[in-house]
């Protein structure tokens, strides 16, 4: 997390792969409408984004593939389905932007994380990103082992 991010953030669920595999030009945020049990479920921190991704549905922005998994103290009749298609909130600015990216650049909406801010609302930190070939990740691996490496030796050389 950048330092100028709220200390209050929760995070519910992080996609720690997300930049590994993409290049990621932009982050926004975005709300996101969910039923009692799924916040229920969110709260217990047993989702998961590794697979979800932001796409148009009707002319609404919309998460699909992300799993929340049902929450288990609720009757049988009060579940939600754990990987069904969830509603994105963003402003119409903030829509046009992101699908004119889309269709320009090429570009996919990765979900990098879904938190509780700091008046306990979910939110979902979407990245703007496009793909990584094969030779990109190996130097984006090359490079962290690297920094790892050097802040190894100079912690060891005082």
């Amino acid at each position: 997390m950048a330092a100028s991010e709220p200390e209050s953030r929760r995070i519910a669920a992080q996609n720690r792969r997300a930049r590994f595999d993409y290049f990621i030009d932009d982050t926004i945020e975005a709300g996101l409408m969910l039923t009692g049990t799924e916040v229920k479920s969110l709260r217990g921190g047993r989702a998961s984004i590794n697979e979800a991704y932001a796409g148009l549905k009707s002319g609404e922005l919309y998460l699909f593939n992300a799993y929340l998994p049902e929450y288990l103290q609720a009757g049988r009749f009060f579940q939600h389905e754990p990987k069904r298609p969830r509603k994105l909130l963003v402003k119409k600015r903030e829509l046009d932007k992101l699908m004119g990216a889309i269709k320009l650049k090429g570009a996919t909406l990765i979900p990098m994380q879904i938190y509780f801010n700091d008046r306990g609302i979910a939110k979902v930190q979407l990245g703007v990103g496009t793909g990584k070939k094969k030779g990109d990740k190996r130097e984006t691996e090359k490079e962290r082992t690297w920094q790892r490496d050097k802040a190894r030796l100079m912690r060891d050389r005082g």
